[in-house]
């Protein structure tokens, strides 16, 4: 298996995949591992993945030149999400011992009533590249947490990631059986779904998603799927400083090139303040530098994958054909490098592609609204519910239109952020199941209800 550096096209590295004997042999070893982990207790847990932290801090701009590498990503950004998965990381050990415990009901003389909180055995998480480190942390970190073992396999195009978060967890003192990284694309993936976990935690496409549930259902377990979205974001007609909030809005839209599952992927702008913000929002696109990851101050380098080139070229294509106008971008940069021009396309209806389809590339349409009911009806027209944003003066009119959305996020004068306190779900298309917050450390135990009378 080749790793090619999206941003040269130039192969960095082979790795060998795993194949039905080896993931076996891994499964295997997961198993006897996890009880003898499970055994060592909260505390000391806990301690080991705070050791993993510290590991991640002190080998940081190392393993942001890996990722950047790998998935194209600019290096700052990379820089970026490692912190953010150390902040994470940080919240999940503080409040593993208040949500991981043994939880009191009741406590009398004569009756006590106990909820335990018991690891599921060995889970799979099969995870994503947008975000290697973000979105593992958030299953693998709790899973550990609670006791569990587990079978990470992440995408084939952050492999290396992959390995290099393997290396830092058994440096930290997981144990060398707790915790296995599976290589391969979907073949390993598939081969996957046929052995016995106790539950699959899944970041990725709402049809991989769908597939995945469907193959897994019969086992019944616990089967969580984090999945993409076509998140709405609406101004309002009584903001206050435009070219803030359209600077603010334009990096929710592209940051990571757009390739974020809750990225700001179409804009209803209120009429009366339509042309200013337009007008401020491209001004902030054609600032940004474009270039190589490993440049200095760039904003937007290459996409992962070189498949969603076509994906968005066909979205620009669709919305022209449709009357769309294109304000910047439009096309694949020329040059080495799965690169995409930012794009921004005004005049744009929902019956457009680049409004329904979820595009996970840089590109924005912007369309025009008379008020907060026409508003309302297009964010609510879509298959899927990850996040919604509304920028307004007023909080409780952004209450009355968010409670409105079957989103699992609301965002008010803010979007595309992620908070540890808070879950992290989706609703319809964009998934099923919690992480982060008390759900997810939870999301990886089983319940067990104690009876404890005094004869």
């Amino acid at each position: 298996m080749n790793v090619i550096n999206p941003a040269t096209e130039e192969v960095i590295a082979t790795l060998q995949e795993d194949n039905e004997s080896s993931l076996h042999a891994k499964l295997e070893i997961l198993v006897k591992a996890q009880k003898e982990w499970a055994k060592k207790g909260l505390s000391e847990r806990i301690r080991v993945i705070q050791q993993f932290d510290d590991l991640l801090e002190a080998e940081k701009e190392r393993l942001a030149g890996v990722l950047s590498s790998e998935v194209g990503k600019p290096l700052q950004q990379s820089r970026n999400e490692i912190n953010g998965a150390r902040s994470r990381i940080q919240w999940m050990c503080g409040n593993s011992v208040k949500y991981l415990s043994d939880e009191e009901v009741i406590n009398t003389i004569d009756l006590k009533e106990v909820i335990s909180y018991d690891p599921l055995g060995v889970i799979c998480n099969i995870s994503a590249w947008n975000y290697p480190y973000l979105v593992g942390v958030n299953v693998f970190i709790p899973a550990l947490l609670a006791g569990n073992a587990v079978l990470y396999k992440p995408s084939e195009y952050a492999s290396l990631t992959g390995l290099e978060i393997e290396k830092l967890l058994k440096l930290a003192g997981v144990p060398d059986g707790v915790f296995q990284v599976a290589l391969g694309g979907r073949e390993t993936g598939e081969l996957l779904l046929d052995m016995d976990f106790a539950g699959y935690y899944f970041t990725g496409s709402y049809r991989t998603g769908q597939h995945i549930y469907q193959r897994v259902a019969a086992k019944m377990v616990p089967c969580q799927l984090e999945l993409g979205g076509k998140d709405p974001l609406y101004v309002a007609d009584d903001v206050k400083d435009i070219k803030a909030i359209a600077a603010g809005t334009a990096d929710g839209a592209f940051y990571n090139n757009g390739q974020s599952c809750c990225a700001v992927e179409r804009i209803y702008v209120h009429e009366k303040v339509y042309d200013s913000y337009v007008s401020s929002f491209v001004n902030e696109v054609k600032s940004w530098k474009i270039g190589l990851p490993t440049e200095e101050g760039v904003y937007i380098a290459a996409l992962t994958r070189k498949e969603q080139l076509e994906v968005l070229d066909g979205q620009v294509q669709d919305a022209l054909a449709k009357g769309a106008v294109l304000l910047s971008g439009g096309k694949r940069a020329v040059g080495k490098g799965y690169n995409f021009e930012p794009t921004v396309l005004t005049g744009v209806s929902n019956e457009m592609k680049v409004m329904q389809e979820e595009s996970f590339g840089p590109i924005i349409g912007i369309m025009k609204v008379k008020d907060d009911a026409e508003a309302l009806r297009l964010m609510k027209d879509s298959v899927y519910g990850l996040t919604a944003s509304v920028y307004t003066d007023s909080v409780d009119r952004a209450k009355e239109i968010l409670s409105q959305i079957d989103s699992g996020t609301g965002y008010w004068n803010c979007c595309d952020r992620v908070s540890a306190g808070l879950p992290w779900s989706g609703r319809k298309h964009s998934g099923i199941g919690a992480t982060l917050s008390h759900q997810g450390l939870r999301a990886f135990t089983k319940t067990k209800s104690w009876h404890l009378r005094k004869g």
